[in-house]
């Protein structure tokens, strides 16, 4: 009995090695899958990390260009009600006769006017408020609003040749579009470049 206990000594010590060889690799197995599932959690936890830094550098560049907005443009309206009184200079200007101006009076008052406006006017570049004459140029009815046409065959067609009240733009901003009237243009200005 005792060669039989002897046998079986040595087998229990060696299925217990072998048992514990397969528990540490079973072991080493879950703690590598434990790493690489904590490794693709903690990869994932960064890219939402950054995802949320993005977004709050988004938020925060949008909300300082709507109070820069806010500021350039908070004065809108106002100074809409403002174009009325410069669009009454010029017609005051515009209604005293240019050979009747003979008077000391008249003339003073026309300096007086004359000075009033170019404060308003000066008044209006400081903050950003600039004046569109078109004159000339091609109609555009982003900035233009045509009242007339007017024949002249010596201008193209959508020519401005007349403007009956200037446009004012507030930094990059329409404030108000010019009042103009438009050339119908001559026989030629119709032909279209068909080779373009």
């Amino acid at each position: 009995m005792t060669s039989e206990t002897e046998t079986l000594v040595p087998e229990t010590a060696q299925e217990t090695a072998q048992a514990t060889e397969n528990t540490a690799e079973t072991e080493k197995d879950g703690a590598e899958d434990a790493l690489e599932q904590a490794q693709t959690e903690i990869g994932k936890l960064k890219d939402q990390i950054l995802r949320a830094m993005a977004e709050t550098e988004n938020t925060r560049r949008r909300m300082k260009k709507e109070v820069e907005d806010a500021q350039k443009f908070a004065l809108g309206s106002f100074a809409k009600e403002m174009l009325v009184v410069a669009d009454n200079f010029r017609r005051a200007l515009d209604a005293v006769p240019k050979d009747g101006a003979d008077g000391d009076t008249l003339k003073n008052l026309v300096t007086g006017v004359e000075a009033t406006e170019r404060q308003l006017l000066a008044a209006f570049e400081r903050f950003g408020i600039k004046k569109i004459s078109p004159l000339g140029e091609v109609f555009d009815p982003h900035y233009h609003q045509v009242m007339m046409e007017i024949d002249d065959p010596s201008k193209p067609a959508g020519q401005i040749v007349q403007v009956l009240q200037e446009g004012y733009m507030i930094h990059d901003r329409l404030l108000r579009e010019a009042m103009v009237a438009v050339a119908k243009g001559g026989p030629t200005a119709h032909k279209v470049d068909t080779q373009a």
